[in-house]
C-alpha cells in the first residue's frame, strides 16, 4: 500500500494530467467535453488498474502508461455512447475498434469518428491508441497474452455495442448475445455475464505480466481462466452498484437492477466473492491477486455514492464479512483516503 501511494498513484496522476492538457486541446467542444469529463470523474478507475502495474516489477512505469491510456480510451468512449445523441451500433462497433488497435500493435490506426459528425479531436484518440502500441511493442512475451486480451477485447466492444442502442433493443440484444456463450458460463444469468464482460482488469494484468518478461503461454491462459468470468464480474457489478442512483436519474442501464430482490443481489454478489477467491488461488503471486479482490470489494464499498442507496449498510456488512478482514482494512483506508483527497482539492 506504500507502494501504492507514494510511487503509482502519483505516476497515474502524472499520466493522467498529459492527457489531460492534450484532451484540452481538442478542437470539437462536444468531444473535448466528454474527453475531460471522463478524466475528472472516473480518476479512480486508472488508480485502480495502476495497481496491476506492480506485477510488471522494474517495468511498472510502462505498465502504468498503458493502463492509464488504455483505460481513458475506455472512459472516454463510455462518455461518448452514454451521451451521445447517436445510436448507431456502427457507430459504436467503429469508435471501440480504436480499442482493437490499442491490443495490436500491428494494427493500422482508422477513422474512429468515420460514423458520427463530431469529428475532430486534435489527434487525441490517436495519440491513446498509439501509446498502447508503442508499450505492447515493447514487451516481447506478449504475443502469449494477445490472444487473450483480444478476446477480453472484442468482449468488451460487444458489450459497448449491444448495451448503447436504442432502448427497446438493448436486452434482446444482450439476451441473444449471451446465448452464444451460455455454455461457457452456464451459473450465470444474461445480466451477470453481460458484467462479466465489461471489466479491463483480465488485460491489464496480461499486460502486467508480459512487461515482468514472465508470460508464458500457460500463465496466459491460467490468467484468462482466472480472471474471466469472477473477478471481472466483482469488479463490474461493484460498479454497478454504487452508480444505481446516478444511472436511474440518468436513463442508463444498470444490469443491478435485474436481479430480482435486494437479498437476491446481495447473495449473488458474495457467491462472486467466493468464486473469485477460488479462481486465483492457482495464479502465481496469489496473494496479490487476493488482495486485488479484496481492494475491489473494499474500494467500492467506500465510495460515497455507496450512501444514496437504500439498504446500503446491510448489503455492504455482508460483503465485508464475506470478503475478510483485508477487504475491511482496505474500506476503512480508502474512506479516510477519499476524505483527504477531498479536503485537499
Amino acid at each position: 500500500m506504500v507502494r501504492v501511494y507514494k510511487q503509482i498513484f502519483p505516476y497515474v496522476h502524472k499520466q493522467l494530467n498529459q492527457w489531460r492538457k492534450k484532451a484540452e486541446t481538442i478542437p470539437n467542444t462536444e468531444l473535448k467535453t466528454q474527453a475531460l469529463a471522463s478524466i475528472q470523474h472516473k480518476t479512480f478507475h486508472c488508480e485502480g488498474g495502476g495497481i496491476y502495474s506492480l506485477l510488471a516489477r522494474e517495468n511498472w512505469r510502462e505498465a502504468v502508461r498503458f493502463i492509464v491510456a488504455y483505460q481513458t480510451i475506455s472512459d472516454y468512449l463510455d462518455n461518448l455512447c452514454d451521451r451521445s445523441t447517436s445510436m448507431d451500433p456502427e457507430d459504436f462497433r467503429m469508435l471501440h475498434a480504436s480499442m482493437t488497435d490499442a491490443l495490436n500493435p500491428g494494427n493500422e490506426l482508422k477513422d474512429y469518428y468515420y460514423y458520427r459528425e463530431d469529428k475532430n479531436d486534435g489527434g487525441y484518440l490517436h495519440s491513446l491508441v498509439l501509446t498502447c502500441q508503442e508499450v505492447l511493442r515493447d514487451a516481447s512475451p506478449y504475443s502469449f497474452a494477445q490472444p487473450y486480451t483480444s478476446k477480453l477485447g472484442y468482449l468488451y466492444n460487444d458489450l459497448q455495442v449491444h448495451k448503447h442502442v436504442q432502448e427497446e433493443e438493448r436486452i434482446p440484444r444482450l439476451k441473444g448475445w449471451f446465448e452464444h456463450y451460455q455454455q461457457e458460463c452456464p451459473n450465470l444469468e444474461w445480466y451477470e455475464f453481460s458484467a462479466c464482460t465489461g471489466s479491463t482488469l483480465g488485460i491489464f494484468c496480461l499486460v502486467s505480466y508480459s512487461l515482468s518478461g514472465e508470460m508464458t503461454e500457460e500463465l496466459a491462459e491460467q490468467v484468462m481462466c482466472s480472471y474471466f468470468p469472477y473477478m471481472q464480474g466483482l469488479h463490474i457489478l461493484l460498479d454497478y452498484y454504487i452508480d444505481q442512483q446516478e444511472d436511474e436519474e440518468e436513463g442508463d442501464l444498470n444490469f443491478c437492477s435485474y436481479y430480482e430482490h435486494e437479498e437476491l443481489m446481495r447473495d449473488r454478489f458474495v457467491y462472486f466473492v467466493k468464486q473469485t477467491n477460488l479462481s486465483v488461488k492457482s495464479l502465481p503471486h496469489a496473494a496479490f491477486h487476493e488482495m486485488i479482490r479484496e481492494g475491489l470489494v473494499g474500494l467500492y464499498l467506500a465510495d460515497h455514492k455507496v450512501k444514496r442507496i437504500s439498504h446500503a449498510k446491510s448489503f455492504v456488512k455482508a460483503l465485508l464479512r464475506a470478503s475478510g478482514k483485508k477487504a475491511t482494512f482496505f474500506y476503512y483506508n480508502s474512506k479516510m483516503y477519499n476524505r483527504l483527497r477531498s479536503i485537499q482539492s
